[in-house]
C-alpha cells in the first residue's frame, strides 16, 4: 500500500499513542544511558526471553537502528529505524520499524518519544508509542494492541537492568541531603555563582579561592581548599549537566577521581538538595571516607551552606 493510501485510511489507530510512565530509583544520567548506548540498550529492549543482535544504534539525530530481536521459539524480528531527537538527559524520540527481512522496506512504523525527569534523586520516564504507519488499520490496531502489552514488559525489564546496576555501585557511592528554607532558585545560586560559593564550600575551616567557574556544559571549575591546617588542596572539575535550577552534574579530574550529582526539589517556599557522589571504585570512595572524612566533611558543608542562606535571608 502506499503511503497515501494509508494515509487516507481510517485513523482510530494509526497515530493512537499508548502511554507508560515509570519511576526508577536511579541517577538520570543512569537511565538515560542505558536508552542511548547500543551495549545497555540490547539487554533489556524487548518482551522476556527476547534477546538482541544490534547491527547499528546511533544514538543521535538522523542516526540509524538495526537489530535482530530473537524470541524464545527461534523467530527473528528485524527491526530497523531511525532516531529523531536526542536531547541528553531530558528527550529521546525514535522511529522503530518492523522489517520483513534485514534489507527490505518497513510495513509499520511506530514512534516512540520518551520524557525524562529527574524528581527527588530517581528518574520518572514518560513513553508514548504510536503507529505512524502500518499496510493496513487493522495491523496498525493490532500493533497497538501488542505495544500495550510488549512495551510494559519491556520496562520491567529496563526496571530490572535498573536495579542491577544501581546496586552495583552502592559500595562507590557518597550521598547527602539538606532541606534549605530558601527558593529553588536562590539555593541553585548558591552552587553556580562563586561570590557565592566561595563563603560556604567544604568542611569547617576550610577557605576557598575560585581561579574559574564556568557553569555550563564542558566548563570548568578550578579553586584551592584551603585547610586549618595550613594544607592547600587543588580541585579541578568540568561541568557535565546545568540544568537550572534543577540540576548540577560536574566530575571532579583532580584526585579523588568522582562524579558528582546535585539536584534541587522544590518543596513549597523551601529545597531539598540531593548531593550524590559516584568514585571510580569503592577502594576510591574507602580512602576518600576514613582518610579525609569526606563522609562528614559533606554534612559539614550542607550545613554551612545552610548557615549561609539564614545569613542572607534574615
Amino acid at each position: 500500500m502506499t503511503a497515501s493510501a494509508i494515509n487516507n485510511a481510517p485513523a482510530e489507530s494509526i497515530g493512537k499513542e499508548v502511554v507508560f510512565t515509570r519511576v526508577f530509583n536511579a541517577p538520570l544520567s543512569l537511565v538515560f544511558k542505558l536508552w542511548t548506548q547500543a551495549e545497555h540498550f540490547g539487554k533489556w529492549w524487548g518482551p522476556p526471553s527476547f534477546t538482541n543482535i544490534i547491527h547499528q544504534f546511533d544514538a543521535r539525530p538522523g542516526g540509524a537502528i538495526r537489530i535482530d530481536m530473537h524470541g524464545p521459539n527461534g523467530m527473528v524480528l528485524y527491526i530497523g529505524g531511525t532516531f529523531e531527537e536526542v536531547d541528553e538527559p531530558s528527550r529521546l524520540v525514535f522511529i522503530t520499524a518492523a522489517l520483513q527481512s534485514p534489507d527490505s522496506e518497513p510495513f509499520i512504523k511506530i514512534r516512540n518519544a520518551t520524557v525524562f525527569e529527574e524528581r527527588g534523586g530517581k528518574t520518572v520516564i514518560t513513553l508514548s508509542a504510536a503507529v505512524i504507519m502500518a499496510p493496513s488499520e487493522q495491523a496498525a490496531g493490532s500493533a497497538t494492541a501488542g505495544m500495550e502489552a510488549g512495551l510494559s514488559q519491556t520496562l520491567d525489564r529496563l526496571q530490572t537492568l535498573v536495579q542491577e546496576l544501581s546496586s552495583s555501585t552502592a559500595d562507590r557511592e557518597l550521598t547527602g541531603n539538606r532541606i534549605f528554607n530558601a527558593s529553588r532558585e536562590l539555593v541553585f545560586k548558591m552552587w553556580t555563582d562563586p561570590d557565592h560559593i566561595v563563603k560556604w564550600f567544604g568542611p569547617n575551616g576550610f577557605r576557598n579561592t575560585i581561579f574559574e567557574m564556568d557553569v555550563r556544559p564542558g566548563g570548568k571549575w578550578r579553586h584551592i581548599l584551603h585547610g586549618p591546617d595550613g594544607v592547600d588542596y587543588k580541585n579541578e572539575s568540568v561541568y557535565l549537566e546545568v540544568v537550572p535550577p534543577e540540576r548540577l552534574v560536574y566530575q571532579h579530574l583532580s584526585g579523588p577521581a568522582f562524579v558528582a550529582t546535585v539536584t534541587f526539589e522544590e518543596l513549597g517556599k523551601q529545597t531539598r538538595v540531593n548531593m550524590h557522589m559516584l568514585f571510580d571504585s569503592a577502594e576510591v570512595r574507602d580512602i576518600t571516607v576514613k582518610v579525609h572524612n569526606a563522609a562528614e566533611g559533606l554534612q559539614q558543608t550542607l550545613q554551612r551552606l545552610d548557615d549561609e542562606i539564614a545569613r542572607l535571608t534574615l
